[in-house]
């Protein structure tokens, strides 16, 4: 690449990594307009990258922030941190004085920004991306700049026996404390920069792992947002499936007549089809007192999913049952989810009640091409578990998942009647966390159909 695009290049890695999508073509557009723009004007090249590189409002606002970081030029000044500089006929010591102890001497910060800015080009900066690394690239900057030789000849001053020599290696000793702390905060801000990206990675993945109750306060906004997309991310995987599943094999004779009018060459193709239904299921969600610490996150899921999944028919239940369905449809997630808890939620359980009113109100909606899934721990406070009904549930259905976010060790301990449930289960899995929920619903799609 033209060594004048070098700075262009390294943005889009850190945009990228600060989590802006850019396509191949959108860097192809950067370049083009970078070479019409330039970098003169810094509020044109930003308009001008703005209006190739973002297009959403969420981009848009990653993009700004992006570019602020980025082209915000440090400027390494220390005169208020070290005193005054030294006297001119400092210069003319016997002890030789290398570049960067005459920069420091001035306090020349133009000239310190300009050898900061190319050793950390010469070491890679912009591969950082754990803070871990943070004191390695500090480290390796600064021997880059001439560190070593520096302090060899800090060293020699001081051992020159000479009070000038003595003051002027205090001097230059100050300077170089402030040049550790200021290069320490250009990598920190690099870090910002080009980490952010692969830190969110490495957060939002543990994140996925941590059991649902265990997640701290400052975390259930971001475990929010990747509920949502994980649901997406799972709809999106099934249409992908069922699109393939849809084109079938080459129908040869509805081809060639089509093609008459070409001589038989198949111009126009014609393909097999074979009708997929849509996923037809419907969620029971345990929201009693039981599981109080995970409740709001399998609502959340559940609410997802419905974004993702049309006719999803969606249930919560505790003491009773109540069809969430509409609440789910027509109210969005912030105030949907309180509704919920409002009107049903952390009171004692009591599957055996639950299935009977479900039963007796909504037993019609399951059909053998429903995959009925109940989200709860199956302790019903000794209460009667109402096998029986929950027997005729699985035989209406074609299938029935079951997904419990207590450790399989706690089933049928206690009033669990999680034992007694299984049988009639197509599928009994621990679900306690997102990704437990990502590789069950994800399941449940790819067998769909």
């Amino acid at each position: 690449m033209n060594p004048a695009f070098a700075p262009l290049q390294h943005f889009l890695e850190m945009a990228r990594g600060a989590g802006l999508h850019i396509s191949a073509a959108e860097s192809i557009d950067a370049v083009r307009t970078v070479n019409v723009v330039g970098y003169a004007n810094r509020d044109h090249l930003k308009d001008a990258l703005g209006l190739v590189l973002a297009k959403t409002p969420e981009e848009k606002a990653l993009y700004a922030e992006a570019f602020e970081l980025y082209f915000r030029r440090e400027r390494f000044d220390w005169a208020a941190d070290a005193g005054k500089p030294a006297d001119e006929s400092a210069a003319m010591q016997a002890v030789p004085t290398s570049r960067l102890a005459q920069m420091l001497e001035r306090n020349d910060s133009a000239a310190i920004t300009a050898t900061i800015e190319a050793a950390a080009q010469a070491v890679g900066l912009a591969q950082i991306r754990y803070f871990t690394q943070g004191a390695l690239y500090t480290l390796r900057i600064l021997r880059e700049a001439g560190l070593i030789a520096l302090e060899d000849e800090i060293t020699a001053l001081r051992r020159s026996g000479d009070a000038a020599d003595a003051e002027r290696a205090t001097h230059i000793a100050g300077q170089v404390v402030t040049l550790r702390r200021a290069v320490r905060a250009y990598v920190d801000r690099h870090l910002e920069m080009f980490g952010r990206g692969d830190a969110e990675a490495m957060h939002s993945e543990r994140l996925q792992a941590v059991r649902l109750s265990g997640v701290s306060a400052r975390d259930l906004e971001r475990l929010r947002l990747l509920t949502r997309r994980m649901a997406r991310k799972l709809a999106a995987r099934y249409a992908r499936t069922r699109r393939r599943k849809l084109r079938g094999q080459l129908d040869i004779r509805r081809t060639i007549r089509r093609n008459v009018g070409w001589g038989g060459v198949p111009f126009v193709t014609h393909w097999k089809q074979r009708k997929i239904d849509k996923p037809d299921v419907l969620v029971l969600c345990d929201v009693s007192g039981s599981v109080a610490g995970v409740s709001q996150f399998l609502l959340m899921f559940l609410y997802a999913l419905n974004e993702a999944l049309s006719g999803l028919k969606a249930f919560a239940f505790a003491g009773g049952t109540i069809n969430v369905s509409e609440i789910l449809e027509h109210q969005a997630v912030e105030q949907a989810i309180p509704h919920i808890l409002d009107k049903i939620g952390h009171q004692s359980s009591n599957y055996g009640n639950a299935l009977a009113e479900f039963e007796a109100q909504w037993m019609k909606l399951i059909t053998p091409k429903t995959t009925v899934i109940i989200v709860g721990d199956a302790r019903g406070n000794n209460n009667d578990p109402r096998i029986d009904i929950f027997g005729r549930i699985s035989s209406h259905a074609r299938r029935l998942i079951w997904l419990n976010p207590e450790h399989p060790a706690s089933w049928g301990t206690g009033d669990s009647d999680m034992l007694r449930y299984a049988p009639f289960c197509s599928l009994l899995r621990e679900c306690n966390s997102l990704r437990h929920l990502d590789r069950a619903i994800g399941q449940m799609l790819a067998q769909q159909g």
